[in-house]
């Protein structure tokens, strides 16, 4: 036999399904659905929330901009950009370092050195035809310019003019530091007339050169010197033709000609000349 509790168990049970029933008396079986499958919720709950965080996540996704996106996604364009970077900058930073290194040399080399000290002032002097115009002398452009070094001798030296054997004629050429020599006498300090000889033929110049003795020691002395005016025969020192446009030194007893003319210039100073006489 049933105990009483089970009984009452029992219809407690029946009658409060039977409410239930009553209460709902259009969908018992969605009820009793409900009531019989609790898993159910469980899955609809997990599907609504894997659904809320999809939703989520897109609408995170759309906020962002696509620039955003694609640093985002692409990390190795990061890397890309900042290994340009690192390599742009140790290029510039070679180049700088290279450059002050210039520099310094630059700035140790004597030649700077000299440059600082004596810097270069600039030249205002007149060039090309107003050069030439004021180069001039009786209206004659003249072709030759005395240099820095030009001095006159301290020496009488003279020239011994020559035809064959007989002495023509006797030139002192210790007055003046430079000497024109050609056939335009309106120019020329020592005129030439023979037709090979050019109308400004030849210079003699007196130079102060600085030379170093035995002992190491710098003494100045002027000297001769003879340039060649580009003429068209030229000039000869003891029968040699001499380069044009080049000074030429000149030694005691040297024989100087000029084109084809026969005539003989001869070198020598009066000291010399004394100590001929004396001997004789």
């Amino acid at each position: 036999m049933p105990s009483p509790r089970t009984t009452e168990r029992r219809d407690s049970r029946e009658y409060s399904r039977y409410e239930r029933y009553e209460r709902h008396p259009r969908s018992p079986r969605r009820h009793r659905a409900r009531s019989r499958s609790p898993p159910m919720r469980r899955e609809r709950s997990r599907r609504n929330s894997i659904e809320e965080t999809s939703n989520r996540r897109r609408s995170s996704r759309n906020s962002k901009s696509p620039r955003h996106r694609a640093r985002s996604r692409s990390p190795s364009r990061r890397q890309g950009r900042s290994r340009r970077d690192s390599i742009e900058e140790t290029n510039n930073r070679r180049h700088s370092s290279r450059r002050s290194s210039s520099l310094a040399r630059r700035s140790r080399s004597p030649s700077s050195t000299k440059s600082d000290k004596g810097t270069q002032k600039p030249n205002f002097g007149l060039s090309g035809k107003l050069a030439a115009e004021t180069n001039t002398f009786n209206g004659v452009v003249l072709k030759y310019h005395e240099p820095p070094e030009a001095r006159k001798p301290a020496e009488k030296w003279r020239l011994y003019v020559f035809k064959g054997d007989e002495q023509v004629d006797l030139l002192h050429i210790h007055r003046q530091s430079a000497y024109l020599l050609g056939r335009d006498r309106l120019v020329a300090d020592i005129p030439i007339d023979h037709p090979s000889c050019s109308k400004q033929h030849a210079v003699l110049q007196y130079r102060q050169m600085t030379e170093k003795d035995e002992y190491g020691q710098f003494h100045s002395t002027v000297k001769p010197y003879i340039i060649d005016l580009e003429s068209s025969n030229g000039t000869y020192v003891n029968s040699a033709r001499i380069p044009t446009t080049r000074y030429f030194e000149l030694k005691l007893k040297d024989v100087i000609k000029f084109g084809f003319s026969t005539r003989e210039y001869v070198l020598m100073h009066e000291e010399v000349n004394e100590g001929d006489e004396d001997e004789t």
